[in-house]
């Protein structure tokens, strides 16, 4: 054990393998630093290609023993609900960790741990609703025996927007299938997925089902492709998911990917402003505007543009900008330098293409005490034409742009008219009519009036937004595989 006291370190000079720690074979390590102030927050050594050998071995090793794989799904399902009931425990640690290591401010942070806990409820749930295996009696007399087996060795590798849940969201239902586990998290963001590790043991999961190997881009690309994985579960970019299902597709491995969005909120002209302040503030700054479901463009109707527009600059200049530990900030600094530069630079691609800046902009906060973080300013843009870059591409940051329609048919064909699919919504007073809407949209996931799902519905997209679906019994399933006996 890393730490002996401890079950949350910030420092880790050991990998995580198989439930084990082993010291890595190479002296690559990791710094994560505040995207606040530039404080570093701690570090972890990275794997090595070597290092992901003998994870991926542990877990087939561990997989073909029948330790965990075999084990009825009571059983399973047993340490699972053991790892929610200990996770818990943490969640305001694992909050304040994660908000010194991405910079997303702690009300979210804090939210997102109290609803991992029922994330994983949901699918504890769809394990135990679901038939592992179901006999019936056809017409010859044969019996048929179908049964849901677990898929094998599963690389799971996430993002550093949300880590914990992309991480849990993963682990959980492969776990749940009988799998064993490889998980790749960021390197610069990886503190409390490690964490995660001590935790899962003392739930009583068996030793060699997990293994946890923070991994720079090669190293993570080596994992994917490793020959004895037998699943992908990504969460990330849509670029880095086509370099993973091309991949995956010349050695026929199973994968399911959660990828990047550029949704469309329709605002019709009988929509309550409320909702509409509501929805301009939550769909494209939350998690300082780094969600791939955020809801970054706004189709507003040409008689109520004026007034929408500016009930928007309000909200929108009303944003308390600060310390993400502060539990007062809604928005913190982006994720670090990288994410800093592309914001600024599709803002200033929107003033190239001739948007109209509302609010925000370029410079940061005149705030002194914010000068050493990487924060831009929740920014606005009006008149955009859903042809620029700026209404097209997923720039994930705190920006969002107004786009002006005549008719409901034009909303929805510049709603459509993107390589996305991952989310979506409507306001309006008739919910009828929202409903209508909303069976148009081509995307995985929609609100009307910003009623919100939950964990026992399917998550995912369309399009360029992804393959599969996470959550309750849909993203359970896709870490098993069907057989059919008949006898």
């Amino acid at each position: 054990m890393e730490n002996q006291t401890k079950k949350i370190n910030t420092q880790y000079n050991h990998l995580f393998i198989g439930g084990e720690w082993m010291l890595p074979s190479s002296n690559a390590k990791a710094y994560s630093i505040s995207p606040f102030d530039q404080s570093q927050t701690g570090y972890t050594v990275l794997a090595a290609k070597a290092d992901i050998d003998k994870a991926v071995t542990t877990a087939k090793q561990t997989f073909n023993s029948g330790v965990w794989s075999n084990k009825i799904p009571e059983e399973r399902q047993a340490v699972i609900a053991r790892f929610n009931e200990l996770h818990k425990q943490y969640s305001q640690e694992f909050a304040q960790l994660t908000t010194s290591e991405n910079g997303s401010p702690l009300w979210f942070t804090s939210a997102i741990q109290q609803g991992v806990v029922f994330q994983t409820e949901a699918y504890l749930q769809a394990a135990k609703e679901t038939d592992w295996e179901k006999v019936s009696i056809n017409a010859t007399g044969a019996n048929l025996l179908v049964r849901r087996e677990p898929v094998g060795v599963v690389a799971a590798i996430i993002p550093w927007n949300a880590p914990q849940q992309s991480a849990l969201v993963k682990i959980i239902p492969a776990l749940l299938a009988g799998c064993t586990v490889v998980f790749k998290p960021t390197p610069e963001t990886a503190l409390n997925g490690i964490a995660l590790g001590e935790i899962f043991m003392e739930a009583g999961l068996p030793k060699g089902v997990l293994s946890i190997v923070p991994a720079d881009r090669e190293v993570s690309e080596y994992l994917v492709s490793h020959p004895l994985v037998d699943k992908i579960a990504f969460t990330g970019s849509t670029r880095a998911g086509q370099t993973i299902a091309s991949i995956a597709g010349r050695q026929m491995k199973r994968a399911s990917m959660e990828l990047g969005g550029k949704s469309a909120g329709i605002i019709l002209e009988d929509a309550d402003i409320n909702l509409i302040a509501g929805l301009g503030k939550y769909s494209a700054f939350t998690n300082n505007g780094q969600s791939c479901a955020g809801i970054t463009r706004l189709l507003v109707p040409e008689s109520r543009y004026g007034e929408i527009t500016e009930i928007l600059k309000q909200t929108i200049e009303s944003i308390t900008i600060g310390n993400p530990q502060n539990p007062n900030t809604f928005l913190g600094p982006v994720y670090n330098e990288v994410q800093y530069d592309r914001v600024r630079n599709y803002i200033q691609i929107g003033l190239d293409e001739g948007a109209e800046l509302i609010t925000g902009g370029l410079d940061k906060p005149e705030d002194e005490s914010l000068q050493n973080g990487w924060f831009v300013k929740p920014t606005l843009f009006a008149n955009v034409n859903n042809k620029m870059r700026i209404a097209q591409e997923e720039i994930f940051g705190p920006v969002q742009v107004l786009i002006p329609y005549k008719t409901l048919d034009e909303a929805i064909a510049i709603a459509n008219d993107s390589e996305y699919g991952l989310s979506g919504s409507v306001i309006t007073n008739n919910i009828e009519k929202g409903l209508e809407v909303a069976k148009t949209i081509r995307t995985g996931t929609f609100m009307v009036n910003a009623a919100q799902p939950d964990f026992s519905i399917p998550f995912g997209g369309y399009k360029q937004s992804g393959v599969g679906r996470e959550f309750g019994t849909y993203g359970l399933h896709t870490y098993t595989e069907l057989k059919s006996i008949s006898y």
